[in-house]
C-alpha cells in the first residue's frame, strides 16, 4: 500500500501527531487549532500559511487513507480531529516521534532527529534513533529511507516516504537555535514554543465556542 500524500496532507498529519504527544490537554484539535498548528513558525520547515479550506481538504484526503479523521466521542459542539497512525501502524513511541519530525521538518540527520524529538520521546543515544529509523525503513512498504550523503557533510539524512520517493536535494537549513546554545537553553526554548502553541490552540477553541453560543442564542 502506498500513501502518496501531498505536502499539505503531510503537514496536517505531522501537526496532529505532534500535538497529540506534546499538548494532550488540547487534543484532539479543532479545525482552527489545527490550522494554527500547521502554520507555526517554530519547528516547521518550510513555514506554511495554509487556509482553513486547504486543511479541510487535507483532512479529507487523510481520512480516505485511514490516517486521520474526526475524533469519536468528543464532548464538544466543535468538530475535532485526530490522527490514526497508531491504529494503522502500531508504532513504538520512538518511531512515532521520528516520523513526526520528518513530516514537519523534512529530511534530517540522526543527530538532528535526536535533538528535535526530545519533547516527544527522549532517545538515550544515536543508536536508539538509528533503531527507530531502521524499523521505519523495514516496514512494508518502507516508511523512511536514507538519502545519499551530500558533499562536505559527515552524516546521512533520512526522509519519510509517505509522500513517495524523495530526492536528495540540498541539506536542511540549520536549526534556529545557535549551535553554541546549551542543551538547557534548547529545552527552555522548546518548552516556551510548546506553551505558546498550547495557548494559541486554547484561544482558537474559545473563539469557536463563543461563535457557536452566539449562533445558538440569536
Amino acid at each position: 500500500m502506498t500513501f502518496d500524500l501531498n505536502d499539505i496532507e503531510a503537514r496536517v498529519l505531522g501537526a496532529l501527531v505532534e500535538k497529540d504527544v506534546t499538548t494532550p490537554a488540547y487534543y484532539p484539535l479543532s479545525l482552527n487549532a489545527l490550522v494554527n498548528a500547521c502554520n507555526q513558525k517554530s519547528n516547521r520547515d518550510p513555514v506554511m500559511n495554509l487556509e482553513e479550506s486547504a486543511v479541510r481538504d487535507a483532512l479529507n484526503g487523510l481520512r480516505d487513507r485511514g490516517l486521520a479523521g474526526p475524533a469519536g466521542g468528543a464532548d464538544s459542539r466543535v468538530s475535532k480531529y485526530e490522527h490514526r497512525l497508531q491504529e494503522t501502524f502500531n508504532f513504538s513511541r520512538g518511531e512515532t516521534a521520528v516520523l513526526c519530525v520528518l513530516l514537519l521538518r523534512g529530511p534530517q540527520t540522526p543527530g538532528e532527529l535526536r535533538g528535535r524529538t526530545e519533547r516527544m520521546h527522549p532517545f538515550e543515544d544515536l543508536d536508539a534513533v538509528q533503531s527507530s529509523l531502521q524499523k521505519l525503513m523495514q516496514r512494508e512498504p518502507p516508511l523512511a529511507a536514507m538519502l545519499p550523503r551530500q558533499p562536505g557533510t559527515k552524516e546521512s539524512r533520512y526522509a519519510h516516504l509517505l509522500c513517495g520517493e524523495v530526492e536528495a536535494g540540498e541539506p536542511a537549513l540549520p536549526s534556529t537555535v545557535p549551535r553554541s546554545s546549551s542543551s538547557a537553553d534548547t529545552e527552555r526554548i522548546n518548552r516556551l514554543e510548546e506553551a505558546v502553541a498550547a495557548l494559541q490552540q486554547e484561544v482558537a477553541e474559545l473563539k469557536e465556542q463563543l461563535a457557536n453560543f452566539r449562533i445558538e442564542f440569536q
